[in-house]
């Protein structure tokens, strides 16, 4: 825990217990909801503070609560998404396993906001014991009455259903979760129709958050918008959890204000690099982002910011690499990873991903030549985009990034028809 934190409290060792929580004024937030405000009141507070979604390209929280709302179509579903997947990002388990009663809380004021006509909370199958902990933690919900029938005893009948999602990354997109929630492949939809507010699960209008966002909701509304602006940018308000790992010598869970720059992270809260070895490259928001290099680390940790330093902040799984890993070898890792996690529907996706990782393969085997280099790039450029979901777009830019950042060690990988790493890129610190 930070001295900025407001999302991460302590609930002592057993999480689930409702007591620690409730004397912390947990689900007061809730409570007024029910009996103060209207839904409409709850929304525009949302929109006040500017809270932005947490998982990817930080959308408004409460312009996607308030088309939900008023969708003409009357029929209303509401889905956190904790499938969590994504290389270096570990900061949704983080809460699901300390605080599960805040995102409880968050889920059910966000479900009520909505209108929604069920609650699910879709979870990554893999966190057994955070499962465990979420359903200890409603089971004690419901029997204080703050949520399951008669809410509060205000006559209003509000529960949350766990559903334990696939372990694929793709089944982390939210159209593939909905498709795996309704028993099929979770395999992302052909577009359009293009967000879940409109064709979402039963192909109706559909809230879908992360777990981050949705631990923001309940302080928001306690302390109020005025009091959540404090800290943060004028345009990405409020604190950010970053999942920080690679060559660290304290990787972990930290929640600072947004505009933190990279470089504080790293070396006031993750202790610096290992080993006294220094920083050669930074994924800021994991491998479907470009990554920064040094003489970037003083770039704030915002949305905007990122945007125009060229990468983007995603669900801020920051990953550090160290001036003594290959970048042939990281980008063959992580080209790998998205080959195998590809569901693939869509040619560009299944073929892309698969050409890649075997140029990658044959360059870090020292059987690469400069023409290589040069498919590289355009198959990133034919590839990119074109996929119904992000997994091919995150490969190109993985390789795009490494090989235009780092092109004199492809070169030196043809030279010398061997890595030059080796046998260092093996333990590089790559995450």
């Amino acid at each position: 825990m930070t001295k900025e934190a407001r999302i991460i409290k302590d609930f002592g060792p057993r999480p689930w217990e409702i007591s620690p929580y409730v004397d912390q004024k947990g689900y007061e937030a809730w409570k007024a909801c029910l009996t103060k405000w209207t839904r409409d009141e709850v929304i525009a507070e949302i929109k006040r503070a500017g809270l932005r979604g947490r998982g990817g390209a930080g959308f408004p929280t409460g312009v996607k609560w308030e088309k939900v709302l008023h969708h003409r179509i009357p029929e209303h579903y509401f889905v956190c998404n904790a499938g969590e997947h994504e290389p270096g990002t570990f900061k949704d388990r983080y809460l699901l396993k300390t605080n599960p009663h805040q995102l409880l809380e968050g889920s059910l004021i966000a479900a009520y906001a909505v209108k929604a006509k069920q609650a699910f909370i879709y979870v990554n199958h893999e966190y057994v014991e955070e499962i465990a902990t979420m359903r200890q933690a409603a089971d004690q919900a419901r029997t204080h009455g703050f949520m399951g029938k008669n809410v509060f005893g205000a006559g209003f009948d509000l529960d949350i259903e766990f559903v334990e999602g696939q372990g694929s990354y793709v089944a982390g997109e939210e159209t593939a979760m909905l498709e795996s929630m309704q028993g099929r492949p979770a395999m992302p939809r052909q577009k359009p129709p293009f967000y879940p507010t409109d064709f979402g699960l039963y192909g109706k209008p559909t809230l879908v958050n992360n777990v981050e966002t949705l631990c923001n909701v309940p302080p928001l509304l306690l302390n109020g918008a005025a009091w959540f602006t404090k800290i943060g940018t004028e345009k990405s308000p409020g604190t950010m959890l970053f999942s920080l790992s690679g060559a660290v010598s304290r990787p972990g869970v930290y929640e600072l204000p947004m505009g933190t720059s990279i470089r504080t992270l790293i070396y006031e809260y993750g202790g610096g690099v290992l080993n006294g070895r220094k920083v050669k490259a930074v994924f800021p928001g994991g491998p479907s982002f470009a990554m920064l290099t040094p003489d970037q680390l003083d770039t704030p940790m915002d949305f905007e910011s990122l945007k125009h330093a060229g990468t983007g902040l995603g669900s801020a799984g920051v990953i550090v690499v160290d001036d003594q890993t290959c970048m042939v070898a990281t980008a063959l890792k992580y080209g790998n990873f998205f080959k195998v996690e590809s569901c693939g529907q869509c040619p560009p996706c299944r073929m892309g991903t698969i050409n890649l990782a075997d140029l990658l393969q044959k360059i870090e085997d020292g059987d690469g030549t400069e023409k290589d280099l040069a498919s590289l790039l355009q198959l990133c450029g034919f590839v990119k985009g074109r996929g119904y979901c992000t997994v091919v777009t995150g490969a190109s830019v993985v390789v795009e990034s490494s090989l235009r950042k780092f092109r004199h060690e492809f070169e030196a990988h043809i030279a010398q028809k061997r890595c030059p790493f080796q046998p260092a890129a093996v333990a590089g610190g790559v995450a």
